[in-house]
């Protein structure tokens, strides 16, 4: 039996179909045109990165030390991940003024960004 890796790999970023579905107890089959969900539906690597931020409880702190990556990197790759998710879900996406304010507020506490560049992104 292939596990989830394999196929992804398999499809080299297309999309998969399931056609027949059987329940093990039963062993009753289904047979037909079957969507994966939305997270299934993601890249392998994407799935990993949704499932560490799962279990390290949100933290993008412990998200920068396991994937030795910087803030905003771990905040560009959520945010594209919840735009995808969104679309699929059928959910509006993007933050709302006050969480983008702070995301700009917090890069400049870090250094990241000058004032110069901080305000002239709140003014936006």
């Amino acid at each position: 039996m292939a596990d989830w890796k394999d196929l992804s790999r398999l499809a080299n970023g297309e999309r998969i179909v399931v056609e027949r579905v059987r329940f093990e107890p039963s062993g009753i089959a289904l047979e037909g045109s079957f969507e994966l969900p939305p997270l299934a539906q993601l890249p392998m690597e994407d799935q990993v990165f949704v499932g560490a931020f799962v279990r390290s409880h949100g933290s993008i702190k412990e998200m920068e030390r396991l994937f030795g990556v910087s803030y905003p990197t771990v905040k560009n790759r959520l945010n594209r991940l919840s735009q995808l998710l969104g679309s699929a879900l059928g959910v509006e996406d993007g933050p709302d003024e006050e969480t983008r304010r702070a995301e700009v507020l917090d890069r400049l506490e870090r250094g990241e960004i000058d004032a110069r560049r901080a305000a002239e992104e709140l003014r936006r």
